[in-house]
């Protein structure tokens, strides 16, 4: 098969051949219709976000396409299927905690590692091994829609701290990062899970106001100052009443002050998610004061990634019509302008914009 491999991080893709993948017990094999390209990905192929890869390795993170072959512990997949691969891939031998490796893009730790010896190839390639429950049936899908159903690699981020933070209709959520574009996608799921309001906070005018335009007077658009005190005031006030829950989901290159504003907003008795980068890149950690957490009964919950049955979740409010991947621009790249989707997805990445390759 055709594939672009990355052989040292700083270097271009090679578009080359590759064997088939070999089916195994447990196992899918799955044509790529079309994979996304995430607006990061330039970050990882140079190695500056430091993530665990082994390499040569073909990369990509998540694919749409079609069952090619099942493995004897499919009772339900059948040749020719559509489907969602989750690249979020969690050892089977320890339930109360798996190691986890996002195959073709990253791992968790000593565990994540040895997980990703095996399933270790993404998806720019015209096929990829999967475990079998990470290929997940979304129904009948006329091909040409194949590369705007990638826009579930970004929803399903924010889709599962929302989850984490058992978000229910009528709240108020207050989204920490939402004109990126994984809290631009955080502000439409939230909304399609029945949110009664999103606080919106933000530096770039233009975002909030496309936020608004889109979603309509349920999201409340705060622009940031920079000083923690008074955006936390911006931001308490933009709300119809007090906050019950906030998401942060900034990137690495993000402060601690726009994300310590934002959880201390939350109200007594609320929910914070952290599923943001603040750190990872070596910065200071997030310091809140343990007086505050302690009395008022914050709950703080850190959420990597989404549980197993979020995709077929997420899917269920897409074919409902709660959720419009109509919002999302897609532009599309063949395998061999690999190297093209990479440059164009880092210079294109702002909120719903998508990059695919189509193999």
């Amino acid at each position: 098969m055709k594939a672009a491999i990355l052989k040292a991080f700083g270097s271009p893709l090679a578009v080359e051949t590759l064997p088939d993948p070999v089916l195994g017990t447990g196992e899918v094999i799955i044509d790529v219709v079309a994979a996304p390209v995430l607006s990061y990905t330039n970050e990882v192929f140079s190695g500056e976000r430091q993530y665990l890869l082994k390499l040569p390795v073909v990369p990509g993170c998540g694919a749409v396409g079609r069952v090619r072959s099942v493995g004897p512990d499919a009772t339900r997949l059948v040749a020719d299927d559509w489907v969602v691969c989750d690249p979020t891939v969690r050892s089977r031998d320890n339930a109360l905690t798996p190691d986890i490796t996002l195959q073709g893009w990253s791992a968790r730790g000593e565990g994540g590692l040895r997980l990703q010896q095996y399933f270790h190839h993404g998806s720019f390639a015209r096929q990829m091994l999967v475990p079998t429950e990470n290929a997940i049936p979304v129904g009948a899908l006329d091909p040409a829609e194949a590369g705007r159903w990638c826009a579930l690699s970004v929803l399903l981020v924010p889709y599962g701290g929302l989850l984490a933070a058992n978000l229910k209709a009528g709240e108020t959520l207050l989204v920490s990062g939402a004109t990126g574009n994984y809290g631009s996608a955080c502000v439409a799921v939230a909304l399609a899970m029945g949110a009664g309001c999103v606080v919106a906070p933000g530096r770039n005018e233009g975002v909030l106001a496309d936020l608004v335009r889109r979603f309509g007077d349920r999201v409340h658009p705060v622009h940031l100052t920079g000083h923690e005190d008074d955006d936390r005031e911006l931001m308490q006030r933009a709300a119809p009443g007090p906050i019950d829950c906030v998401l942060d989901i900034l990137p690495p290159s993000a402060g601690t002050t726009p994300v310590r504003a934002a959880v201390m907003a939350v109200r007594p008795y609320g929910r914070v998610v952290l599923m943001g980068g603040v750190g990872m890149l070596g910065d200071p950690g997030l310091e809140l004061p343990y007086p505050w957490i302690m009395r008022n009964c914050i709950t703080i919950h850190g959420q990597w990634m989404y549980p197993r049955e979020a995709t077929i979740r997420l899917v269920g409010l897409i074919r409902s019509g709660l959720l419009d991947l109509g919002n999302f621009d897609i532009t599309a790249f063949d395998l061999d302008d690999a190297n093209e989707a990479v440059a164009h997805a880092a210079a294109n990445g702002g909120p719903f914009k998508l990059t695919v390759i189509q193999p």
